[in-house]
Formats: structure tokens, sequence, C-alpha cells
């Protein structure tokens, strides 16, 4: 586990190293405790818009005395898993534009307004709420309901936009989006751990109906 203040030190450390001006992305739980959402996290999720500057971050944080990691064992043989690196019982999951079965889509990029700079060298855009509420909705570790939750009671959430992210996600690719954010909604919604608008469940079954029949068309040409 890293604390907030673990990972303000970390950052600060890697970006005194860095040879030049990098941008990375939060997302995760190191987006939330950037956000005030959480108060720790078990590892530091980056995404990297280039391979070039994650090429160059995964030499500094080995200059450190990080060593690298089998994604295997956290994610198994999925597509789209992060590079990782560890020292001591610190993790850093590197991602490169996609985020397991997540896309992280020009409007997330847009969206990630909250900006922290270390040592002039190291930008963090950290992830907009409903942008990690969505990448939290296609998984099945139990933490990322618990994530949802703190999320949902905690930020105002435009339903709509959510909406339309998960739209974009299943155009770009991601065939789940629309289907695990209705099943996780749905779930926390009728357990009131959660308020979520009718209208918006009805809305999400709704554009789930018209992908798998769109799918079938597409099967039978």
């Amino acid at each position: 586990m890293i604390t907030i203040v673990e990972q303000q030190n970390l950052l600060t450390r890697i970006a005194e190293k860095l040879p030049k001006k990098i941008e990375v992305y939060a997302i995760g739980g190191t987006a939330m405790m950037f956000l005030g959402l959480k108060q720790t996290t078990v590892d530091v999720d980056l995404v990297f818009s280039n391979v070039e500057d994650r090429v160059l971050f995964k030499e500094t944080i080995h200059s450190l005395g990080f060593k690298n990691s089998s994604a295997e064992i956290v994610y198994g043989r999925r597509e789209n898993t992060p590079e990782m690196a560890m020292l001591l019982d610190v993790r850093l999951d590197l991602f490169l534009f996609k985020i397991l079965s997540s896309y992280f889509s020009k409007g997330m990029q847009q969206r990630a307004a909250q900006i922290h700079e270390f040592v002039d060298n190291l930008i963090v855009r950290v992830a907009d709420p409903h942008d990690i509420l969505i990448m939290k909705s296609v998984t099945s570790r139990d933490k990322d309901l618990d994530d949802i939750i703190a999320i949902v009671n905690n930020s105002r959430i435009n339903w709509d936009l959510v909406v339309e992210e998960a739209t974009e996600q299943v155009r770009l690719g991601n065939e789940t989006a629309i289907l695990g954010l209705g099943e996780k909604l749905e779930k926390l919604s009728n357990r009131k751990m959660i308020v979520v608008p009718k209208v918006i469940l009805d809305r999400l079954w709704d554009l789930l109906s018209r992908q798998v029949k769109k799918k079938s068309r597409e099967r039978k040409k």
C-alpha cells in the first residue's frame, strides 16, 4: 500500500531523475488520492500517450532501484496489461494508450483537468471522476466496487456524461463498457449504496439492447 504523502514523495524523486519533461495521466486509486477520494492505494497507476516517454520513465525508475515485475501475476493473461515495476512494497503500473479493456479516449484526456507538476520535469494530469468510474466498472474486483461507491457518493456526477463516455468506449472497441457499467450501477443501487436515476439505468439497458441487436445483424451478414 502507498499513502498520498508517499505517492507525492515518490513522484518527486522520479521527477528529479528524469532527464526531460514528460506528461502522464493518473488513473485508478492514484487519481482518487489526488482527488481526495481515497487515502491509500495498492499501486500507482499511470497512463502514457507515447512509447518513448514510457521507456524513459522506466529507465528512470530503474535507476532508483525499481525492478521489472510480471503483469500476468496480477492481471492474468489479458491484453493491454501494464508494464510493471516494484521496489519493496511499492508497485508501479505503466499503461500505454489502453487500460485492459478500456480506452483512454480523447474525451478522458480532455477531462483530466487537475494538473500536478513535480520538479518541472513530471506533469501528472489526473483522470476525471466520471472516467475513473467507467474504467472501474469493467473489472471484477470487489475493491473497485468500493471505489465506485466513494466516487458516486463524494462527487457531483453528470450521469449523461457517464452514459456518453460508455457509448464512446463501445464505439472504440470496448464492447463490455455499457454492460459492465449497467451491472455495477444497478447492483450498488439495489443495495442502497449509491443513488442512480432510474432513467439512467433504463437508458443503459436500452443502449445495450441496441448494441446486441447490431452485433447480431453484423454476424448474419
